[in-house]
């Protein structure tokens, strides 16, 4: 992979042609390099708003991912190149092609010299980050990358052939198109990128922190939207979210005390009114899949244990101990496993209501091991207040949740002054605006 990167790259930039004789070669034509396939197509409108009418985004992909007031953009024309890099698994069917390592690269008319490189969130596909991501990166006249990660669904744990295969192919795959975008990039306006940001939320958030520790000389920063925190000796999935799964029953019928546990796994005060529906999509569904990753001897011949089982059933997630299971499990999150140790700036967004990643078990953290490892002059780490994991939840519950949609937007603005020279505000808790209301929280977010 080192090999393929090295070349693909060289080779992409030293065959960069002049503007012009791209354009006289047809501007709706592009070369991803590296890509087994690729369909390059000119489109009027960029943004959801022309690709979701002309059929060129999937809205399944990133539905329930921002709020419905999170602002649109105006009409960003240019070229739009949809394909996949080689790969053996299947499960993306996105485009009738039923393969994976799908990619999407949009590549406005009016280019301002940046490049933004987005994985899905969760196990999404590549067009997840259309709407909370790739807008605004347009809008503004960036290029804008995303892929679906190499792997997709709920099963995603069955591509691989070892423990932790799926969850580190991720990397791979977001280094892959990064250096494949710069290459096309190149080829097409004629010149480089002049700056390359990463940028994601929940497991894309957890990809620009990779990205950013493992392979900085690739971007000029990232903006993380809640990423997901990996350590082999925790906190991580595995130490918060079996606690919550076995209290919840006990919470649910009146219990105090199963109160008290899930609050000591990590979960916030005054979160509890979004505990049901956590309990019912997310923790169930994300324990079973990320253990059968890791740790599939765990329920023998079940392929991702038993959804929704009382605590005391054989295999029962609910049950699950991490620190109690063979060492070879923690030597498979060690191979996703974060350090602080980010080369390049990184502006951090959690929201203090998080409630599938619980903020003091994730960027709290993540902050502090970014200080240890004595980077904390890179970092800049925005606390919001009342901010949930995903923002689809807003519309349900507007005067008691916040979007962090436009605290992106903000961040992502800042960062990008930071990479020409302008401090971004100082880290701190971002109190929601006294009397602000929900049109107005879903419009715009201060940082300062």
């Amino acid at each position: 992979m080192r090999r393929w990167l090295v070349v693909v790259l060289a080779g992409a930039l030293a065959t960069a042609v002049p503007a012009s004789a791209s354009a006289s070669a047809g501007r709706c034509r592009a070369d991803v390099p590296g890509a087994e396939r690729q369909v390059a197509v000119c489109l009027d409108d960029l943004t959801t708003t022309g690709t979701r009418a002309s059929g060129h985004t999937v809205e399944a992909d990133w539905a329930g991912l921002t709020s419905a007031g999170l602002p649109t953009y105006g009409r960003v024309p240019g070229v739009q190149v949809d394909g996949y890099f080689p790969d053996t698994s299947t499960a993306n069917t996105n485009n009738g092609w039923n393969h994976d390592s799908q990619f999407v690269l949009r590549l406005p008319a009016r280019w301002n010299g940046g490049l933004v490189v987005a994985g899905s969130p969760g196990v999404r596909r590549q067009y997840a980050n259309d709407r909370a991501i790739g807008d605004q990166a347009l809008a503004e006249g960036y290029a804008f990358a995303a892929t679906d990660k190499g792997n997709t669904g709920a099963a995603f744990f069955d591509d691989g052939g070892r423990p932790g295969d799926a969850l580190a192919e991720w990397n791979t795959r977001v280094t892959q198109l990064t250096v494949a975008a710069r290459g096309a990039v190149a080829r097409h306006y004629g010149r480089p990128p002049a700056r390359t940001l990463a940028a994601g939320l929940s497991n894309g958030g957890y990809l620009v922190r990779w990205q950013l520790e493992n392979r900085p000389w690739l971007y000029d920063g990232g903006v993380d939207w809640e990423g997901t925190l990996w350590r082999a000796d925790g906190p991580n999935l595995f130490t918060f979210l079996p606690p919550a799964l076995r209290n919840y029953p006990a919470y649910a019928a009146g219990s105090a005390a199963a109160r008290q546990s899930i609050l000591d796994a990590g979960f916030a005060p005054g979160s509890e009114f979004l505990w049901d529906y956590h309990y019912r999509v997310y923790w169930d569904l994300t324990q079973r899949i990320y253990r059968e990753e890791v740790d599939p001897a765990f329920d023998g011949s079940l392929s991702a244990g038993v959804p929704f089982c009382a605590s005391g059933t054989p295999s029962c997630d609910a049950d699950y101990a991490y620190s109690s299971r063979p060492a070879s499990v923690a030597r498979a999150v060690e191979r996703i496993s974060l350090t602080g140790r980010i080369g390049k700036p990184l502006l951090t967004l959690h929201g203090t209501l998080d409630t599938l990643l619980p903020i003091t078990r994730d960027s709290d953290v993540y902050d502090r091991m970014i200080s240890a490892a004595g980077r904390g002059s890179l970092h800049r780490y925005y606390r919001i207040v009342d901010g949930n994991h995903v923002d689809g939840l807003v519309d349900q519950y507007p005067d008691r949740l916040r979007p962090l949609g436009p605290c992106f937007r903000t961040a992502f603005d800042a960062l990008a002054g930071w990479t020409r020279g302008v401090r971004p505000p100082a880290s701190g808790t971002i109190a929601r605006p006294a009397g602000a209301t929900p049109a107005e929280l879903a419009r715009s977010c201060s940082l300062g």
